[in-house]
C-alpha cells in the first residue's frame, strides 16, 4: 500500500545523495583553498597554474601519430582534463586518487584542460590529503 505520495523514497534518496556529494564537493574546495591551489573553477586560460582533486577518469584516447592519455580531474568547483601525449599510463593514476597537478590551462573541443602537466599522485580518497 502506498501513502499517496509516488517517489517520497526516490526524493528522500536524492536528498541524501546530493547531500553527499556536496559535502565532498565542499572538502575539496576547501583542501584547494587551504593549500593554496587555484580552483579548476577559476582558472585563467592560457596561464599557469597548480591545481588539486580526484581523478574521475583516465582513458586513453587514440591519436594519428601518437597515443594521448586523458585524466578527467575534479575539485568541487569544476572538471579539467590532464591530457599527457605519448603515454599509455602512468603508474599510480586511477579513478578515485587524489593528484596536483601544475601546467597551461587552454580550451580544447569545449574543454578545459593542460596538456602534459607537471604532477604528484596525492593518495586515495580518506587518506590524510595534506
Amino acid at each position: 500500500m502506498t501513502d499517496g505520495r509516488p517517489g517520497v523514497l526516490r526524493r528522500l534518496t536524492d536528498r541524501v545523495t546530493r547531500t553527499s556529494d556536496d559535502l565532498h564537493s565542499a572538502e575539496l574546495r576547501r583542501e584547494s583553498r587551504d593549500l593554496g591551489v587555484v580552483h579548476i573553477g577559476d582558472l585563467v586560460l592560457r596561464s599557469r597554474a597548480t591545481v588539486r582533486g580526484e581523478v574521475r577518469s583516465v582513458t586513453l584516447r587514440p591519436r594519428v601519430d601518437v597515443p594521448a592519455l586523458d585524466v578527467e580531474l575534479w575539485d568541487g568547483t569544476g572538471t579539467l582534463h590532464l591530457v599527457w601525449l605519448g603515454r599509455r599510463r602512468i603508474v599510480g593514476i586511477a579513478p578515485g586518487v587524489a593528484i596536483q597537478a601544475t601546467g597551461r590551462a587552454t580550451r580544447q573541443r569545449h574543454a578545459i584542460t593542460m596538456f602534459n602537466p607537471a604532477y604528484e599522485i596525492i593518495g586515495r580518497p580518506g587518506q590524510s590529503h595534506g
